[in-house]
């Protein structure tokens, strides 16, 4: 959205149904909190300025969310929305429109926004919508013709006008250059003794500046949060639509009301996900990748064709094309999976390299390792990184076979072709080939053959 445009994000509420000495603002939706969702939409909309007015839980909220592009104002005491905006005003251009936001209204589009914006200069708009059940929201009140003459909150309304169905939702915008004469003529003579903002909407008529409406588009834009039962069904509505979304773009889910996307999922194409699968940061699913039940993905990239097994944990990782991972894996930051890449069944890594077609099929932990190509890794396998104080790496090059309970003392390199028997403990450099296991000192036996499957060659 181009022009000029002041926005002003009114975060000061307590939030007192919460029950919680976290400020409302700051409880997370999808991963992260409410008031970061308004402020993403408020940049989508190119903002010369964007102020952010907080006031309850302290300084919680500018150390949470503070950016060079953010005034975070302090509002003390709260003495209702218009006196908010009034301490944003020595913030705002006075040459450009003013946008008002909520930190607890997340779901809120930018594209319903740029559809206030486009609603004439020199106006005041209001956002409102059509309630079944209006609640405690201010009523728009309108004259025969349909202009709107004012609004009236739900606790200063007569019966005949809590009947009303088409509501306030609160956002608005506003000509800046008469913002600051309209907040000054501002009164608390209302049943909650607060200086409302909607008030305004009297003084612009008595100005002779028209008052505008756009309704939303969806209801469920509007909704703000409140309680943690309302944090939970706009959850549920935030994942039902990043599920559409998904849905449209092809992708197959077992059950649309069982995935969480907290951050970016990006999807190639004949992508599969199971039930109950979670979707942390920016994680991309190449074409024809399938995630089994219960997995976690965080801040990862998974190669086509691979398959996550049920139970698995991927956090911070790159996996390559064609690999498989799990069931009950754990792969943690740092790590890369080439192609034809197998991690199996209670199999953690962490900070390592695999090659292609390596495998850690059981029970084994790589840590601080750069894997070679077409090694395998028998069950109960350790590298030993850490030597209470510092990590060491473990290198394993091409072509190596290590059985099962083997302990690699890092630094240490396992060199191409070797074998390392079951139970051996690796606690200096090996030779090309051959096999390395345990006596009463390490032992290599050169021109050692590893056995061949019956019927191939030796």
């Amino acid at each position: 959205m181009s022009g000029r445009l002041n926005v002003v994000i009114l975060a000061a509420g307590q939030g007192k149904r919460m029950h919680s000495r976290l400020p409302k603002v700051l409880h997370p939706l999808a991963g992260k909190p409410l008031l970061a969702h308004v402020i993403a939409t408020a940049r989508a909309l190119r903002p010369h300025r964007v102020c952010v007015v907080y006031g309850h839980g302290g300084d919680q909220v500018p150390q949470a969310l503070a950016a060079a592009d953010l005034a975070m104002v302090r509002q003390e005491p709260q003495l209702g929305t218009g006196h908010a905006v009034q301490q944003a005003l020595p913030h705002l251009d006075a040459s450009a429109r003013t946008l008002v936001l909520y930190g607890d209204v997340p779901l809120l589009s930018a594209q319903t926004l740029s559809g206030m914006l486009a609603a004439g200069g020199d106006t005041l708009v209001l956002l409102t919508a059509e309630l079944d059940q209006p609640g405690g929201y201010g009523r728009i009140v309108r004259e025969a013709g349909g202009a709107v003459t004012r609004i009236v909150e739900h606790r200063d309304a007569s019966p005949a006008e809590r009947g009303i169905r088409e509501v306030n939702t609160g956002i608005m915008v506003i000509p800046t250059a008469r913002l600051a004469g309209w907040l000054a003529a501002l009164t608390n003579e209302n049943a909650q003794r607060e200086y409302y903002l909607t008030d305004l909407v009297r003084l612009a008529l008595a100005d002779r500046v028209a008052v505008m409406t756009v309704r939303a588009r969806d209801t469920v834009e509007i909704l703000g949060v409140n309680s943690k039962g309302e944090l939970a069904q706009l959850e549920r509505a935030h994942q039902r639509r990043c599920a559409e979304r998904l849905l449209e773009h092809g992708v197959t889910l077992a059950d649309p009301l069982r995935i969480d996307v907290r951050g970016s999922l990006a999807c190639g194409a004949d992508v599969r996900i199971d039930v109950n699968c979670v979707f942390e940061g920016e994680v991309s699913l190449d074409d024809g990748v399938e995630i089994g039940a219960n997995c976690l993905l965080r801040d990862t990239r998974v190669g086509s064709a691979t398959r996550i097994e049920p139970y698995s944990f991927i956090d911070g990782a790159r996996v390559g094309a064609r690999c498989r991972v799990g069931p009950y894996a754990r792969i943690r930051p740092g790590t890369e999976l080439g192609t034809d890449v197998h991690v199996g069944n209670f199999v953690e890594v962490k900070a390592s390299r695999f090659g292609e077609g390596s495998k850690a099929n059981h029970l084994s932990y790589v840590g601080d390792a750069a894997v070679g190509r077409n090694v395998n890794i028998g069950a109960g396998t350790i590298t030993c990184n850490f030597d209470g104080a510092n990590k060491h790496q473990t290198v394993i090059e091409d072509d190596v076979h290590i059985g099962s309970d083997v302990q690699l003392v890092a630094p240490v390199t396992v060199a191409r072709g070797t074998t390392v028997g079951a139970g051996t403990t690796v606690w200096k450099d090996t030779r090309p080939g051959g096999l390395v296991l345990n006596t009463t000192a390490q032992e290599q036996r050169p021109g050692w053959k590893r056995p061949t499957k019956s019927g191939e060659p030796r």
